[in-house]
């Protein structure tokens, strides 16, 4: 029997009882990504003897909550000895010293790090090149597509990413895994922080494995209680003009449904994000382009992200790099649009994933209109620095899965897992992709 497949909570549990030993976990993973992840391209780099050196050293630790897990670290978060490339050519090649906090608790909980994951330039792009494991025509998404696929098809059963736009919530729903975008402030971001919109949090198959892994990365215990609460359903709350797929909107009146059976008070959310903060997530999504090229090397980038540098230092000298919307926003439009809910539940995206062919030797323009229309329903709550987390719910026509975003002001993490821990037992889904 292969370990690979089996959730966080399976392996750590077995390693810690001494039915397993952290090193044949680790072959076994390994043996997974060598067998699966050529159809894939998740992986960045494997880092196979360091991971069964790790392993080894691991030996017999019934304290350590993570004991013998494998785990896989997005391109873009120090890992110590390995250069996070932020998916650039520009990067600079020196080895991070350390590991960032959250990838040491991770270790310092007994997790072992099998490799770094593929994402797309500077993380500024919601399609990558990875493969998605439900159909290897089409994107991951991004930009932590790389640890989405990972984890969808059984490579590892927990990966760490980042969301600065939504960037763990996309991929998570178009793979069909459970990502988490914390509250701001509740772990340590990434590096490029993208003005305090970007955190980092989990890629899981289970809700259990992401109260685990969310409690060792913030450090925090993460309580999962959620009692009569009022919960609104958004189906499409994008401005006119903007489209939302019939069968992601159904999901989410679906979800919506189901928790109304369990007792809590489900209502519909009529409103509509305003134009201005649209506008205004484009301009700090440009502006975190100019920031992060800063001092890279301008020819060894994408053309796309040249072009994307230029507009956002454009915006940034006219003063209308979205900050001051930003910050109404995060002070209390969200609040005010949100009104008195507790939850609210809107699809994770607006449509399918689109192909995974090409979209880093395409255009400014056409990246940017790909990006707005297939993933539009993420970014305010970045902008707000709120909670939020898309879980598996049902599976479209295409045969690709549906991902439903829930909502939470700030400190709401544990109402949302509570919620997804309800509707994962009401309607369990497939923890990976069915070809692996």
């Amino acid at each position: 029997m292969s370990w690979a497949g089996r959730t966080a909570v399976e392996i750590a549990d077995a390693v810690r009882a001494g039915e397993a030993t952290a090193e044949q976990v680790v072959a076994d993973h390994l043996a997974a990504i060598s067998a699966r992840d050529d159809a894939v391209g998740a992986f960045r780099t494997v880092l196979a003897e360091s991971a069964m050196a790790d392993a080894k050293a691991l030996g017999h630790r019934p304290d350590l909550p993570l004991a013998g897990v494998p785990v896989a670290v997005k391109d873009n978060v120090a890992v110590a000895g390995q250069t996070a490339t932020n998916g650039t050519r520009a990067a600079s090649p020196e080895p991070a010293p350390e590991d960032h906090p959250v990838v040491a608790r991770l270790r310092a909980a007994g997790a072992i790090v099998l490799g770094l994951t593929k994402c797309p330039e500077l993380c500024l792009y919601a399609i990558g090149d990875t493969r998605n494991p439900w159909d290897t025509r089409r994107t991951a998404g991004g930009s932590s597509g790389g640890s989405a696929a990972a984890v969808a098809a059984g490579m590892v059963p927990l990966a760490l990413g980042n969301d600065g736009l939504g960037s763990l919530r996309i991929p998570g729903a178009a793979c069909g895994v459970i990502a988490l975008k914390p509250g701001h402030g509740l772990m340590e971001p990434p590096p490029h922080d993208w003005f305090a919109m970007s955190e980092n949090g989990p890629l899981t198959t289970t809700v259990n494995d992401t109260v685990l892994a969310l409690t060792v990365m913030t450090g925090t215990p993460i309580l999962p209680e959620a009692e009569d609460l009022r919960i609104a359903v958004a189906p499409n709350p994008l401005p006119p003009g903007f489209s939302v797929d019939a069968e992601f909107q159904e999901a989410a009146r679906a979800a919506g449904a189901t928790l109304r059976e369990a007792g809590h008070t489900v209502v519909d959310h009529g409103r509509r994000f305003p134009m201005s903060l649209g506008w205004s997530t484009i301009a700090a999504w440009y502006s975190s382009a100019a920031t992060d090229a800063h001092d890279l090397d301008e020819h060894a980038l994408e053309p796309r992200t040249r072009s994307m540098a230029r507009v956002g230092r454009f915006l940034q000298r006219i003063r209308r790099d979205g900050s001051r919307r930003r910050d109404q926003w995060r002070a209390y439009g969200a609040d005010q649009w949100f009104g008195d809910i507790d939850v609210l539940i809107t699809p994770t995206l607006a449509h399918l994933p689109p192909s995974a062919e090409g979209w880093e030797s395409r255009g400014m323009a056409r990246n940017a209109y790909a990006d707005i229309t297939f993933a539009p329903l993420t970014g305010a709550w970045n902008m707000a620095g709120w909670p939020a987390m898309t879980i598996p719910f049902g599976r479209h026509s295409s045969g690709l899965p549906i991902g439903v975003q829930l909502i939470a002001p700030p400190d709401g993490e544990g109402l949302l897992l509570s919620l997804a821990g309800y509707l994962e037992r009401a309607r369990p889904w497939a923890r990976h992709a069915p070809t692996f």
